[in-house]
């Protein structure tokens, strides 16, 4: 066997293998034989079929197996030893009346190259990372959603501001009959509320669906539609109050402290809002670290410049699916998955570069945390070792929990090593500002 590689250019590569009949021929002869002992043909007794019909009824198809199966297994070693980085999978040239009645074989391949480049961490624009910080508004917002939470209901006769109001909306025409509460803080504008205010059980409301909520998609749960529905509807409802209460806020005592975190570990309203703002710093931070590993891709894709097998991958593209592609649809799903491709390449290049590996100690320690993460929220706040290694080697068992859990912790490396090595254009925002800085 010979295999041989012609450049065509950096990203382009043709590989010629060459399949002599020494090279399977044995390997054929040993599976025909096997046959000729096990095959039960009329006419002839087990064992004893003469080998010129075995080898007429079956002599081809073990011939194109076993070539195959040599062809693929020597492509992968040669891909292997010779080091080559490539992208998508080796494509074989079409040969035109191609004879398996001859001895000697050639197949050729089409390879498409990853480029060599070089990423830069040191960027002239720094990307902006924020840091979110809970301000008094959202504390004290917090601590009164506590208060309300944590509250007696008091049954009213009359609406006022700040009630809740249990009922039926109903429009037949579009079907719609859905008993539901609302917290009338959630109502839009003094015009809708003033419907409700001085309203009393068994009054019935007609009300415009468009901009009756603050949150655009309350309507999906106060309706019981679905959100593409949702968008659009602009209707008459009708709306029958069933019930008015009143929440009455728990009072911050130790008692309230004691049922939210535990016995003493809250003592005071002054240490309720530090414990508030500790917990809502960790929230922001992952939602900013987040949206910092968004722009960091985002601005590594956009400054590190190299070229693609464009060609190659169109034509591969057109492969890989359960149906073959149209030179259009390849070109289409091309354009798609070039940004992704791009940081695929991008973010190898800076784990093989920087030793970010994950091993199997690492993402073990990984899996247990998260593990205690999810017990906590459940009230089981210290687990034994051997609770935690025994669930670890359950979840550890399931190869899609592997990558799934290996594809996070490689990210939080990477996040890791990017704060450590590059500049950032850093500002201290609330919640709202970071929203709105996101989502302009």
């Amino acid at each position: 066997m010979n295999i041989t590689r012609e450049n065509i250019d950096e990203l382009n590569a043709v590989v010629k293998v060459d399949i002599a009949k020494e090279d399977y021929a044995g390997k054929v002869d040993k599976i025909l034989k096997d046959y000729r002992k096990n095959a039960n043909i009329p006419g002839f007794r087990k064992g004893h079929v003469p080998m010129g019909m075995v080898k007429k009824q079956y002599g081809q198809a073990v011939l194109v197996d076993e070539v195959n199966k040599l062809l693929q297994d020597s492509l992968n070693k040669y891909l292997t030893e010779e080091k080559l980085d490539v992208l998508g999978n080796p494509l074989p040239k079409e040969q035109e009346n191609f004879d398996w009645d001859r001895e000697n074989y050639s197949f050729e391949f089409e390879l498409g190259l990853a480029p060599e480049f070089n990423v830069d961490l040191d960027l002239k624009d720094p990307v902006r990372k924020y840091n979110i910080v809970a301000d008094e508004k959202m504390v004290n917002d917090q601590v009164e959603s506590i208060q309300k939470q944590y509250g007696k209901l008091k049954t009213k006769d009359v609406v006022e501001e700040g009630d809740t109001v249990a009922g039926t909306f109903k429009n037949e025409e579009e079907g719609i009959e859905n008993d539901t509460t609302i917290e009338l803080a959630a109502i839009k504008g003094k015009r809708n509320l003033g419907k409700f205010v001085g309203a009393k059980v068994g009054d019935t409301l007609t009300l415009k669906t468009k901009n009756l909520f603050e949150d655009e998609h309350a309507l999906v749960n106060h309706l019981s539609i679905d959100q593409e529905k949702a968008n659009d509807l602009d209707v008459e409802v009708e709306f029958t109050i069933s019930e008015i209460n009143e929440r009455e806020l728990a009072d911050l005592d130790q008692e309230l402290f004691d049922k939210l975190f535990g016995k003493d570990k809250v003592t005071s309203v002054t240490e309720l809002k530090d414990k508030i703002k500790e917990d809502a710093a960790k929230q922001f931070q992952q939602q900013s670290d987040q949206q910092l590993m968004n722009d960091i891709t985002e601005k590594l894709i956009e400054n590190t410049n190299f070229e693609l097998p464009k060609d190659f991958l169109q034509k591969w593209i057109q492969t890989v699916g359960e149906k073959p592609l149209t030179d259009e649809e390849a070109a289409e799903e091309y354009e798609k998955s070039e940004k992704g491709l791009r940081y695929q390449l991008i973010e190898g290049k800076v784990v093989n570069d920087n030793d970010l590996s994950v091993d199997f100690n690492d993402l073990k320690a990984f899996a247990s945390e998260k593990i205690k993460e999810q017990m906590a929220q459940f009230g089981q706040m210290d687990p034994s070792e051997k609770e935690l290694d025994d669930i670890a080697a359950r979840i550890l068992s399931n190869q899609d929990e592997v990558k799934r859990l290996s594809e996070q912790l490689m990210n939080e490396k990477l996040l890791k090593f990017y704060k450590e090595k590059m500049k950032f254009d850093e500002k201290e925002v609330t919640y709202e500002e970071f929203v709105k800085a996101i989502y302009k």
